[in-house]
């Protein structure tokens, strides 16, 4: 090239840099490929633009620009690195061996090299070429976790595990004190079917390192696939109690005892364990989270309570252990709790539907409506695909516009409800009754309340309300038949069924039997005008 253009050539490169710097990449290919016009040897610009073409993943171009630029300067090890990551892309494995050659010519004592070059054997299923850049890099570096790893892959691919347990044995002999070479043989042997061999391996190792959760957990593994189920259980239990031992690895433990419930052993091994957790681990929340769990799932709501309430006190940050302990509150009738936790929960997670769902239910049970329909209205505009949850919500809404004399919006809101789920049983139960009550759509109220009985059968409230909305068409025998069936499944034998008893039997023309059955449930606590007029008038008032 004359001055004139190798003037040319640096502008035009460093105009390109610059295009490049901006991220201005077609107007900087562009430039870089004008220079490698005016000078095909250019190396620098033959690099930069297969680097572009690969960000465009264009690794055939980018393969043979790189392959021109090495040739030009085969001292630089970014052009060869880059190579080798087109050679990979491209499935040119074969052509790497020489990539490699070349890197390790211009860095001798670099491992990764190596490696790199081992790997590519390995690909290529050379695996003693790979053997020997192994025993290369081991003059470098001497004995390493990774050398080990990686011979293990190669012996066991071709199938010589008397080769890698040799290797192993080697390990061990070298340096006694180290339980992961005991851990990696024990492994190698239980993954070949010589459980026999681990077993031994793992004694050895117990009795070096008695305290190892590692080798108590192997020894589990070894002990369960010789079907000594108690023996590994022990296992279990000893590793679980150490507290250095990883709880995360604890955790997923006990849940792998999931799959097997409703089995009572298994169910009780998990609760064991997690319990042992909790001792291991006190000041570790998840402990206390996964114990509960374990307590819910064997129905011991009481002791599960507590360890979510010792959870949250641990970490607050844990929204799931919050849900799981005001349910169980509302479940105990804890309705206090259920508002304390539940708003306390609200004030680090407010956008939670089901927490806003759970905690107006709980205002709902306490009767302070107008609270309620606040938090249940935000659980309906913060949730719009959880089914269960908006017909549960808009069914509770019902509940409270009801208690509130909106009867409007009660039926707007159980019609909502059943929307997104016809067969809501509550829903449809309540909307009957409510209906009945007013003497509204009874028909509707017929058809939703015999439903709800088909769906949950020996529910005496359902079945008194199927009796009522009998009564109220007028159907006296129906309703006889349904309050009998409704007194035969209340085990309380409440003050209300009765009353309805007597009112049937009144228009069933037994007046005796309606007096009667008004007096005892008077005599069960209905303390109201109406009941006493009807006993004292003898008829039916509504």
């Amino acid at each position: 090239m004359t001055a004139t253009d190798s003037a040319m050539v640096k502008q035009l490169f460093f105009s390109a840099l610059s295009a490049k710097t901006i991220e201005n990449t077609t107007l900087a290919s562009e430039l870089f490929e004008r220079v490698t016009q005016l000078d095909p040897a250019n190396d620098a610009s033959l690099y930069e633009l297969a680097i572009l073409k690969k960000t465009k993943n264009n690794y055939a171009d980018a393969q043979t620009l790189l392959e021109k630029a090495v040739t030009v300067n085969p001292d630089n090890e970014w052009y060869w690195t880059a190579l080798a990551d087109c050679y990979e892309k491209n499935n040119g494995i074969d052509k790497l061996d020489n990539v490699f050659n070349e890197l390790i010519r211009i860095h001798p004592d670099k491992p990764d090299y190596y490696y790199d070059k081992a790997n590519a054997f390995f690909y290529l299923n050379k695996y003693d070429d790979a053997l020997k850049v192994y025993d290369k890099i081991e003059e470098l570096t001497g004995p390493t976790d990774d050398l080990l790893a990686n011979r293990q892959k190669i012996y066991l691919k071709q199938g010589k595990v008397d080769l890698a347990a040799q290797q192993l044995e080697q390990m061990i002999t070298a340096d006694p004190s180290q339980i992961k070479y005991y851990l990696f043989l024990a492994q190698l042997y239980s993954s070949n079917n010589f459980t026999d061999k681990a077993l031994k391996v793992l004694l050895s190792a117990e009795k070096i390192k008695p305290n190892s959760g590692l080798v108590h957990l192997a020894l589990a593994d070894v002990y369960r696939d010789k079907k000594n189920v108690e023996a590994s259980y022990n296992e279990l239990t000893l590793a679980f109690a150490i507290p250095d031992l990883d709880i995360e690895q604890k955790i997923k433990i006990v849940l792998g005892y999931l799959p097997q419930f409703p089995d009572p052993n298994a169910k009780a091994s998990a609760l064991e364990l997690s319990r042992i957790l909790t001792v291991a681990h006190p000041q570790d929340a998840k402990a206390y989270a996964i114990y509960g769990d374990m307590l819910l799932q064997n129905e011991k709501l009481k002791d599960a309570k507590a360890m979510y309430q010792k959870s949250v006190a641990l970490n607050s940050q844990v929204y799931e252990v919050q849900e799981q302990l005001v349910r169980i509150e509302l479940g105990d009738n804890d309705i206090e709790g259920a508002i304390k936790d539940g708003e306390n929960s609200l004030s680090l997670f407010p956008n939670q539907a089901w927490m806003n769902y759970l905690v107006g239910v709980a205002w709902l049970q306490k009767k302070d409506y107008h609270k309620a329909v606040g938090y249940i209205k935000n659980a309906t505009s913060l949730e719009l695909q959880d089914k269960d949850l908006l017909s549960q919500s808009f069914s509770s809404l019902g509940d409270c516009y009801h208690d509130l004399k909106d009867n409007k919006s009660a039926y707007e809101a159980y019609d909502k409800a059943l929307t997104y789920n016809a067969d809501n049983a509550f829903t449809l139960n309540n909307y009957a009754y409510y209906l009945s009550l007013t003497g509204e759509q009874l028909d509707k109220a017929e058809k939703m309340s015999k439903r709800s009985n088909e769906l949950q059968p020996n529910n005496a409230s359902f079945e008194d309300t199927y009796a009522w909305v009998l009564f109220k068409q007028k159907d006296y025998k129906g309703a006889k038949t349904w309050i009998d069936k409704a007194l035969a499944n209340d085990t309380t034998k409440s003050a209300g069924k009765i009353e309805h008893y007597g009112d049937i039997l009144f228009y069933l023309g037994d007046v005796d039997g309606a007096v009667d059955n008004w007096k005892k449930a008077k005599d069960k606590g209905d303390k109201s005008p109406v009941l006493e007029r009807k006993i004292n008038e003898k008829k039916y008032i509504e």
